[in-house]
């Protein structure tokens, strides 16, 4: 019999929005699961809760949601193998190209050279891992207005 927990996307989807309702500024933020496929997770937050002095996106909501959506594909793809695990960002660098004026819109991915399978075994036997991720808002074209590039820790719980 296998430990692994199988739940469909929906459901996985649903797990997230409660976790993000326990976090104060996320919830100012106005942050929504959209979508998840195992491999990209997307969230959306809207403009007139993330607004700066100019009208357009917040530089800090913007990389919030960056962080949060590569947070939340780690959470998720943890939860959906049936494993327990707290997810940190370690580092993390941000480009902000153009300024947002719609509502903000984050998808996280994995990097090319991320392995979660290799990562997930050592995290089996040391309790610790690092992943590479990468997440990014686009404006209503489609264009990159900023870009994060971070590194998540995966502790196993203490206690």
């Amino acid at each position: 019999m296998s430990d692994t927990v199988t739940t469909t996307p929906q459901g996985e989807l649903d797990v997230l929005r409660t976790a993000l309702r326990t976090m104060p500024p996320a919830v100012a933020m106005g942050v929504e699961p959209v979508a998840y496929d195992g491999h990209v997770l997307r969230l959306s937050a809207p403009l007139a809760l993330n607004v700066n002095d100019k009208g357009n996106a917040f530089g800090g909501s913007l990389g919030s949601l960056m962080t949060l959506s590569a947070w939340g594909l780690v959470t998720l793809r943890l939860h959906a193998e049936g494993r327990v695990g707290e997810v940190y960002v370690a580092d993390s660098s941000i480009r902000y190209s153009a300024p947002l004026y719609a509502d903000l819109r984050a998808e996280a991915r994995f990097a090319p050279d991320c392995d979660w399978d290799a990562a997930m075994a050592i995290y089996a036997r040391r309790g610790r891992a690092r992943l590479t991720l990468g997440a990014c808002v686009r404006d209503p074209a489609g264009t990159v207005v900023s870009s994060l590039e971070a590194r998540f820790a995966v502790l196993a719980p203490v206690g």
